[in-house]
């Protein structure tokens, strides 16, 4: 055998066995050539598919459609398709993924235009994408079960609604950070102690997550239980720093409490504590506003803090605004929030009843950060009508 046909023989063996399929088709898709591959790949013999079958007719109905509408009339257009992702009817009934790739000759030797078609498998390719697609799924229900777990811890951090304080308007709110799909820290309860006393408290927990909640919930609970027998709201801060120190959770946390109560006229009587915490605003019906409380220690850090009560009496048209730093630290790229701006909006609302002051305030920080909270966000509003 010559060298031209030891080269022609290597050139038939490589169209033959090549690592994807190669047919010709005339335009109208009828198949005129095919290699072994192909063949391989699919089941059938050559005879099968050079008796006038037509490449459109191996592929599904849906993938049949596609070819005529849109495959088939960019090649025409375009001159070249590529990477085309179809099925292919075997022999036997099953479907092989593939990707085609088509180039138009305008002219073959014997002068009539034909199709060159490279076919390769795609089965890694399609395993592929649904072991993604399942991932996706996957990652979807989890983030989604996270989000309602959070929510769930979270709702037992805040009472679904605030009791009816005699001679008081009440409006609480929480807003969680970013979607809202890991609990936050921040929490608040207002409870009755007695007919005559109620105990207030708002906290925010340092960090998220699992190890927040769990002491999140151990101070809510813990104020609970020592408030009817605490001589002072500094004494039942001071009670939750012990409790949190022999928990031994490590981690921080800010509060403050208020003891409500009524004077000897018979007007609210409202005793502040704080523990770390930013204080209250009070906004009288004049529209000036001032803090309520004198700055004490982080709990959950030492065995002896600092901590101080201050007592003021609320008279008609007084609000008092408790809020966690996510409402005065909000930011909006460099520029924070500010317990200015919060003053300045305290009021201006302070003709409104507690709800929506709490409501407009929320808003207001909210939008600030382009509806998007940094941080956990609770409030809670006293107001006496």
């Amino acid at each position: 055998m010559s060298g031209a046909d030891d080269e022609l023989a290597r050139l038939r063996d490589l169209y033959e066995h090549a690592p994807c399929g190669y047919l010709s088709l005339r335009p109208p898709g009828t198949i005129t050539r095919v290699n072994q591959t192909f063949l391989d790949w699919t089941g059938y013999r050559a005879d099968d598919l050079l008796d006038g079958t037509r490449f459109q007719e191996l592929l599904p109905v849906g993938d049949r459609i596609y070819y005529e509408t849109h495959f088939a009339p960019l090649l025409t257009m375009q001159g070249e398709v590529h990477e085309i992702a179809v099925d292919l009817k075997c022999a036997d009934g099953e479907r092989l993924p593939v990707l085609v790739n088509s180039t138009l000759r305008p002219e073959e030797p014997d002068g009539a235009p034909a199709v060159r078609v490279c076919v390769f498998r795609a089965i890694d390719r399609r395993e592929y994408e649904r072991e993604l697609l399942h991932a996706r799924r996957r990652a979807r229900d989890s983030e989604a079960r996270a989000r309602q777990l959070a929510e769930t811890l979270q709702r037992s951090f805040i009472p679904p609604a605030l009791p009816r304080v005699p001679g008081l308007e009440a409006g609480g709110a929480y807003r969680p950070a970013g979607a809202g799909d890991e609990v936050g820290g921040d929490f608040y309860d207002l409870f009755e102690i007695s007919p005559t006393r109620w105990g207030l408290v708002l906290g925010d927990v340092c960090g998220k997550g699992a190890g927040a909640a769990v002491v999140t919930s151990l101070a809510r609970y813990t104020v609970r239980a020592v408030a009817t027998e605490a001589e002072s709201p500094a004494d039942v801060l001071r009670k939750l720093n012990s409790s949190l120190l022999g928990h031994g959770a490590e981690r921080f946390c800010t509060a403050v409490y208020a003891g409500i109560e009524y004077g000897p006229r018979g007007k609210p009587l409202l005793t502040v504590s704080l523990g770390g915490h930013p204080a209250p605003l009070l906004v009288a019906s004049s529209g000036e506003v001032r803090r309520v409380g004198r700055p004490g220690d982080l709990l959950g850090i030492l065995d002896d803090v600092v901590l101080a009560d201050e007592s003021v009496e609320l008279r008609s048209g007084d609000s008092v605004l408790f809020f966690t730093d996510g409402v005065s630290e909000a930011r909006r790229d460099r520029e924070f929030f500010g317990e200015d701006r919060l003053a300045g909006l305290l009021s201006d609302a302070r003709g409104l009843d507690a709800g929506a002051i709490t409501g407009r305030i929320v808003d207001r920080v909210v939008g600030f950060q382009n509806g998007v909270p940094r941080d956990d966000i609770a409030l809670v509003t006293l107001r006496v009508p």
